[in-house]
């Protein structure tokens, strides 16, 4: 096992690099003048000329590419001229709150989608494989900011249901002493059982939202596998041995139909990684989504390339988990490893 882990380590290093290098690029060539926009309307083109020069921006594409990199080495991102703090400080404050909720969507999705997509295939062609269908077609075609700004009519405008879309918690709560910085976790931690409800409140109708988002693909992909499944030929021994429907479906099938399902959910925690800047641009959500999209407007260099970078890490580091989990649910992918 940790022989196959070194090795999907080493083919991860040309990916991370191949990222630093056109996230490097693609902020440069992005329209607007970073200069300019902190030097604000009224400054003189000397002004803005010394800012540049204090940031660096005069120097050839090379140059500040080696610059960057020594930084990055050292584990400095840069600072944030929208904030004037870290870059990774800012980071490390934002990233649990867009762990938090991108987990609660993804978690939200697989016990719905889960059990309907083996329901599905186990029942094929009764209502509940069409309402896989609707749900499937329903979680595709909706834009997900379109899903969060509906919700949020419904659930806070009219029926008055839900809290304001304003962040992790309401004015009248506190923040729990932080331990993990997922104020879900903190409260429980703390025994603070009035700050879990104001935060899992606040957080329903943005996990709801992404939830929504990831149901069809898992959803397809378990009825898809499963059907496979249970035509296999192992299957129909177990029923021909008298096992119960229970025990064929829950022991045997749903094990090996696993596989594909947890490839998926890989990709759609992705999905919802970069979902989350619509969302939490809905939703007034302190995440790292929503301050990439700050500095992108700013034209702010350091946060967006740090962005990039962290997403990129924890895809590598998912998609690892995902080989991993891989031996676990089926010995033979150790042994090939």
């Amino acid at each position: 096992m940790l022989r196959l882990i070194g090795q999907r380590l080493m083919t991860t290093i040309p990916s991370v690099i191949g990222v630093i290098i056109v996230t490097f690029l693609l902020t440069r060539v992005l329209p607007g003048d970073t200069a300019a926009y902190f030097a604000g309307p009224a400054a003189s083109p000397e002004a803005i000329i010394e800012i540049r020069s204090k940031l660096g921006l005069d120097q050839p594409l090379p140059v500040q590419f080696v610059s960057y990199v020594t930084a990055l080495v050292k584990g400095d991102l840069g600072m944030s001229l929208t904030t004037g703090q870290p870059v990774t400080a800012d980071l490390a404050a934002r990233l649990p709150a867009s762990a938090e909720l991108t987990l609660a969507g993804l978690l939200l999705a697989m016990a719905v989608a889960l059990p309907l997509g083996v329901l599905a295939a186990v029942r094929q062609g009764s209502w509940i494989d069409h309402l896989c269908r609707i749900v499937a077609t329903a979680g595709v075609s909706l834009p997900v900011f379109f899903t969060g700004l509906l919700l949020v009519y419904v659930f806070y405008f009219i029926l008055g249901w839900a809290p304001a879309p304003l962040g992790r918690l309401d004015v009248f709560a506190s923040e729990p002493a932080r331990i993990t910085g997922l104020y879900l976790v903190d409260s429980l931690l703390a025994r603070d059982g009035e700050t879990f409800r104001a935060a899992l409140a606040q957080i329903a109708l943005p996990a709801i939202t992404l939830a929504i988002f990831s149901l069809a693909p898992i959803t397809r992909m378990t009825r898809a596998s499963m059907l496979a499944v249970l035509g296999a030929d192992f299957v129909r021994t177990a029923r021909a041995s008298g096992l119960s429907s229970r025990k064929v479906i829950g022991t045997y099938a749903f094990r090996n139909a696993m596989l594909p399902v947890v490839t998926t959910l890989g990709m759609v925690f992705s999905f919802l990684l970069g979902a989350n800047v619509l969302v939490e641009k809905v939703f007034a959500w302190p995440g790292v989504g929503s301050y990439a999209v700050e500095a992108l407007i700013a034209s702010d260099y350091a946060p967006i390339q740090g962005f990039v970078l962290t997403m990129a890490i924890l895809y590598v580091a998912l998609n690892l988990m995902i080989d991993v989990l891989y031996g676990v649910i089926d010995p033979r992918v150790r042994l090939e490893g």
